[in-house]
């Protein structure tokens, strides 16, 4: 496994020095069963609407004006109304974000312990990688519409680690599905501190 140092960006938004372990492995596509793909067929057609994509870039454009003006955040995230959609989505959708992560950052290890992840490339591109701390499998996506469903599309289930880096050349929006209501969404974070070793919080706080 190939070991690189340089200065980056931590989970609270200050540099530090360490070794950078690279991606051991390619594009590794969770749970790419024909069930799957057909979801995330049936999810990305609905996106596919010109009034649809309207509607998202308009989200976009002011969780990005959130995120400028937070400057010591790594990402900002805003939920939006199913029903946008106007189309009958798979049942186990419950709730649907719009995510921009900062350009060059690495937001670090989260995971999702009550949901299944669905997520989409919308403008920009990042490295979604997939595994656990110290070995993690790269996922390329781009927001390039006529590319495959694969290079713009992750499945993560539920209780997998994931790691976005985003590239440096502009901020990455995505937008993600999720199987529990917005207000139940939880995100959990390595942290030694804790007996646990984890922490967790929702991203909706009351």
């Amino acid at each position: 496994m190939k070991r690189e140092g340089r200065i980056q960006t931590n989970c609270s938004g200050k540099q530090e020095s360490r070794d950078i372990v690279k991606p051991s492995k390619e594009r590794l596509f969770y749970n790419m069963t024909t069930e799957e793909r057909s979801r995330l067929q049936l999810l990305d057609t609905a996106l596919r609407s010109e009034s649809v994509r309207e509607h998202i870039h308009s989200i976009v454009v002011r969780v990005r004006e959130q995120l400028a003006r937070r400057t010591d955040a790594l990402m900002s995230w805003e939920p939006f109304q199913l029903d946008v959609l106007a189309t009958r989505l798979p049942p186990e959708i419950r709730s649907a974000w719009v995510f921009v992560l900062r350009a060059g950052a690495d937001t670090g290890a989260e995971r999702h312990p009550n949901s299944h992840q669905r997520m989409m490339s919308f403008e920009g591109s990042g490295d979604l990688q997939t595994g656990e701390p110290g070995d993690w499998q790269s996922n390329v996506l781009v927001s390039d519409p006529d590319s495959s469903l694969e290079r713009r599309w992750i499945s993560i289930p539920m209780n997998i680690w994931h790691r976005p880096v985003i590239s440096a050349e502009t901020d990455w929006a995505v937008v993600s599905f999720h199987t529990v209501p917005a207000e139940e969404l939880i995100e959990e974070r390595p942290d030694d501190g804790r007996e646990a070793g984890t922490r967790q919080k929702k991203y909706l706080r009351k």
